[in-house]
């Protein structure tokens, strides 16, 4: 990789972590990105994609894991309940409305082990995210966070949190958060690592991170330039600004408005992504793989994984069906 002399000087200053090194240095990337680039076994790349696993930070980068979830089980509180249903469609709630559904350290923890029992749904279609008590997340609880205020610790928690949402936007199901009452700081965060989001009347998402002397560290402000732009982004993370629907609507953070709230609106979240859900799971699956691999990977390793992806239902029970029933045609 060869940077411009005013790439250069705009990076001068700035102390990067280990992959903005990678980057600079050009000779090598981080583990994921190695796996990603090899191009030496696409086929076990497209089924590595298909199973939705995939982590930022890894234990070769000095990424340690069990440490970090002991240090998180030690601020309990709340719940990170997951509902299977047999419509294919999982149901998350973030459950600590105590705290307006702010994340505790265990919850987080929880959040994890969520996303592991995910990966291994192989009959899930769809995802639904949303808060208990009509409130989606108010981000982290503040009484973990300030016994976790040095910044060794903030950055293994940063570091647990990111990979957790990584993992979490490549599950090959499609996702939605559906947002009622207020989704702040770390909950405007977990809303960006989902393919969707639903807005109840009256919510709000609200990058709050700026109030607190702070900066997305979740993953969200890198998700957030994806969805609505660069421009928008710093509009949302300078001004902390609250998005209504209408607003999310109008640069693309939200994909619909709901009528109700409460149980209606998880039904009617259910009914919205059912639109996009319905069909066989490893066609679904494969929809979202395929997704993906164009959004995070070089084109040349997108398109090979994609034939990959495309190989696994080739001939399938569902082409055949197809096939037979001339269904393309009607």
């Amino acid at each position: 990789m060869v940077l411009s002399a005013a790439r250069l000087h705009l990076l001068g200053g700035i102390r990067l972590g280990a992959w903005g090194q990678h980057l600079l240095r050009g000779s090598r990337l981080g583990a994921w990105g190695q796996h990603l680039l090899r191009g030496s076994r696409p086929g076990a790349l497209g089924q590595h994609l298909l199973r939705g696993i995939g982590s930022v930070h890894t234990d070769a980068e000095g990424f340690q894991e069990k440490e970090i979830r002991e240090k998180l089980q030690a601020f309990p509180g709340g719940s990170i309940d997951l509902v299977k249903q047999e419509s294919g469609i999982a149901v998350l709630t973030v459950n600590n409305p105590a705290r307006m559904n702010a994340f505790s350290g265990s919850m987080m923890v929880e959040l994890e082990e969520r996303v592991s029992q995910l990966e291994e749904w192989t009959e899930g279609k769809g995802l639904i995210i949303h808060g208990a008590a009509g409130t989606f997340c108010s981000g982290s609880d503040l009484n973990a966070v300030r016994a976790i205020s040095n910044p060794q610790d903030g950055m293994k928690m940063c570091t647990f949190m990111q990979n957790a949402l990584t993992r979490l936007l490549r599950l090959p199901l499609l996702s939605v958060a559906l947002v009622e009452g207020n989704a702040l700081g770390g909950g405007a965060e977990l809303t960006t690592a989902c393919d969707f989001r639903l807005m109840a009347p009256g919510s709000v998402i609200q990058f709050v991170h700026k109030h607190m002397g702070l900066v997305p560290g979740w993953g969200g402000g890198a998700r957030l330039v994806r969805i609505v732009g660069g421009q928008n982004a710093l509009k949302m993370l300078g001004g902390a600004l609250k998005i209504d629907p209408e607003m999310g609507l109008q640069i693309g953070l939200a994909d619909g408005v709901l009528a109700g709230s409460g149980a209606n609106a998880l039904l009617e979240a259910e009914q919205w992504l059912g639109c996009y859900t319905a069909g066989p799971a490893p066609v679904i699956r494969a929809i979202k793989s395929v997704v993906v691999s164009g959004r995070e990977l070089p084109l040349e390793v997108a398109l090979r994984t994609e034939r990959d992806v495309f190989g696994t239902v080739w001939g399938g029970p569902a082409n055949l069906q197809a096939l037979a029933t001339k269904a393309k045609h009607k």
